[in-house]
């Protein structure tokens, strides 16, 4: 019985041991999620800083990353340092992080946490690549960050990388390529409903490749749609889109438009000191334009301020870029020793733009014509003259590749094709059989079409015209409904409370009130103020039957107009009439009856008729026969038949501020509306 005993004492606590255990186990792992969850946060509401203010945004990450217990989430908030690296041009400190991160993560068992950052890491070292001009390699990592990415949590950033592999298949000619994966990234923007600020950076990439493609019209539609998201661009891609845009204008020899947008871009970049790489950029296309247009002077300013970085940073494009400009400098200058010093010292990067070759060769025909070495002056002219015939070749290509690649995935457009292909075939058959009996049935058929066409055209006009009349006749057979209802009323009620000859005043305002139903009768609509001279004057008659207790207020709004609003005839007085009618003159106490028109932000007028009359109650035995608002519901109807907005209606029971239940009758007029029939 002991052994028992103690047995169950060791199990008992050996399971309370297990449950400890598990309870601090989870407790970490609720500790670590929360970790996980605020570095989701902070990036989510801060990811802008580290393009607006990269130098904060790295002080704070690392300060975020020595409170983290999280191994996971330190390296996470260092990845943010990594990108404020880039934005600051530091690019070694950048490759010292990345590396560092890059090791953390290869001994990390694999999660999609993990995946994430080896996705992260994948893409700054293809920034990396690129800003340094090794475009192999960025595309090679693009691609790894892409396939990592897809194995991760966050897929909404999938578009950004999609657009950084893009850039890499531009630069290095693949133009079908690139434009494939700017499309593929837009698909997904659709697919992921992300904001439309996500798709701004895809349109200046496909616009960028019709510009190297020469094809200035799909270039400029592009551009267009990202113009449109201008101001909510963040200040990087305000740079990406005017120096795009700027080189645009520049590849159609437009160099006065494009000087304006990369002057702006220089502008945005000195607001920035972390945008030196973007700004220098600017400063050396701008001496480019200068160049151009015969200005050496303004042009040696330019290069004499951006050159220095580029050594700095060892971009050996820029500065291939920057000797070919020198050398024009010196032709237009006419100084040939320095234009020979230039020469003297200038290397060619093994993976330079064509176009650039092309540009340098340029100069170096003329610099060997104006030094009479007609010999060397004919050999660039013909490697340019190849080099044209090998770009123009490679655009013809790659435009037919960027077509193929995108009807490719058109299944239905395939199939159409191959159906247009096969009838083709068969006309062709028949027309070399029978061309003359085929001639005839085209144009037989033509003849059925165009008489087919003409009669549906003619019917259709028809039923248009019989619709307009039956609008018509509708709108006026209500009007003619409503026209004596209203007078009745007002004359029966005239007749029970007269006991005695009334004053002329009051008389008068009796002929005015029937003369305007009429009036109002004919018309469809009238403006605010002439409605509402028609109710006042409808309210002063009915103040004698209802007493002292009646207080009647009409409050407009100041930024409404009466004599600028239209409305439809009497869509007040008919609610105004019911609520004195059949609300307020069997009610005892006060009276209370309000009018209020505004203006709503969208710019649709509000109009709410209220009264304390104890609410809408269908039993009542004052309920009326409703034609009054069975003639509004159906004018409404017919006018919203035919436009876009609706006049809204509702009518339904409040309380009001001292406790009583009243009636409300809500109009809103939306802007533009159209009364015609």
């Amino acid at each position: 019985m002991k052994r028992v005993l103690i047995k169950g004492q060791v199990v008992w606590i050996l399971s309370f041991v297990i449950a400890l255990l598990a309870c601090c186990a989870e407790g970490e792992k609720r500790e670590e999620v929360s970790e996980q969850d605020a570095f989701q946060a902070f990036f989510a509401s801060h990811s802008d800083s580290i393009s607006v203010a990269p130098r904060w945004m790295r002080a704070e990450a690392l300060r975020r990353m020595n409170e983290a217990e999280d191994s996971l989430v330190k390296y996470n908030y260092l990845s943010l340092t990594l990108k404020t690296y880039l934005m600051t041009s530091q690019i070694d400190s950048a490759w010292l992080v990345l590396h560092h991160i890059q090791h953390f993560a290869a001994r990390q068992p694999f999660s999609p946490q993990v995946a994430d950052l080896q996705s992260e890491c994948l893409n700054m070292a293809g920034n990396l690549f690129a800003r340094t001009g090794v475009m192999d390699s960025a595309k090679k990592a693009f691609q790894s960050a892409y396939e990592y990415r897809l194995k991760g949590t966050r897929i909404a950033d999938v578009p950004d990388i999609l657009m950084n592999l893009a850039d890499a298949c531009n630069r290095l000619g693949e133009l079908d390529l690139g434009a494939s994966w700017y499309r593929k990234a837009l698909l997904l923007c659709d697919s992921l409903e992300l904001p439309s600020t996500k798709r701004t950076p895809i349109y200046y990439g496909l616009a960028q490749v019709y510009v190297a493609l020469r094809d200035f019209d799909q270039c400029d539609y592009y551009y267009n749609l990202a113009g449109q998201e201008y101001e909510r661009m963040l200040p990087y891609e305000k740079y990406i889109y005017l120096n795009n845009r700027g080189t645009s204008y520049y590849y159609r020899g437009d160099c006065q438009t494009a000087m304006s947008y990369f002057r702006k871009l220089v502008e945005l970049t000195g607001g920035y000191p972390d945008m030196m790489f973007e700004q220098n950029l600017g400063k050396l296309n701008l001496s480019d334009c200068f160049l151009q247009l015969q200005q050496p002077d303004s042009a040696a300013r330019y290069m004499d301020e951006c050159r220095p970085f580029f050594q700095k940073i060892g971009m050996t494009t820029a500065l291939y870029y920057l000797d070919t400009q020198a050398i024009a400098q010196a032709l237009l200058q006419k100084e040939f020793g320095e234009a020979r010093r230039v020469l003297s010292h200038s290397v060619t990067p093994p993976d330079i733009d064509p176009d650039m070759v092309h540009i340098r060769n340029k100069y170096l025909q003329q610099f060997y014509e104006e030094t009479g070495n007609y010999k060397q002056a004919y050999y660039y002219q013909k490697n340019n003259l190849r080099l044209d015939d090998s770009i123009r070749n490679e655009r013809v290509r790659m435009h037919t590749a960027d077509l193929a690649l995108r009807y490719q995935q058109d299944s239905t457009l395939l199939a159409h094709r191959v159906m247009i292909r096969e009838t083709e075939n068969e006309v062709l058959r028949l027309r070399q059989a029978h061309l003359i009996v085929a001639c005839m049935a085209v144009l037989a058929f033509l003849v059925a079409v165009f008489l087919y066409l003409y009669n549906k055209k003619k019917r259709a006009l028809m039923l248009v015209e019989n619709r307009r009349m039956v609008s018509s006749l509708r709108l006026e057979n209500i009007r003619n409904r409503l026209s004596p209802h209203f007078i009745f009323n007002v004359l029966n009620q005239e007749m029970l409370s007269r006991k005695q000859e009334t004053e002329q005043k009051e008389l008068a305002s009796l002929v005015k009130l029937m003369r305007r139903n009429l009036e109002l009768a004919e018309q469809l609509c009238v403006t605010l103020e002439e409605e509402l001279d028609f109710v006042k004057t409808y309210i002063d008659l009915e103040r004698r039957s209802l007493g002292d207790n009646f207080f009647p207020v009409i409050q407009i709004a100041p930024d409404v107009h009466p004599s600028l609003v239209f409305l439809p005839s009497m869509l007040i007085q008919i609610p105004v009439e019911n609520a004195v009618k059949h609300a307020l003159r069997g009610k005892e106490g006060e009276r209370r009856l309000w009018i209020d028109i505004c203006r709503r932000d969208s710019g649709e007028v509000s109009i709410q008729i209220t009264d304390n009359g104890g609410g809408y109650r269908p039993n009542s035995l004052h309920r009326g026969t409703g034609t009054g608002m069975k003639v509004v519901m159906q004018t409404i109807q017919i006018l919203n038949a035919k436009n876009k907005q609706a006049l809204d209606v509702e009518v339904h029971n409040v309380v009001l501020p001292s406790g009583e239940t009243g009636c409300q009758v809500s109009f809103l007029l939306p802007v533009k509306y159209d009364y015609r029939l």
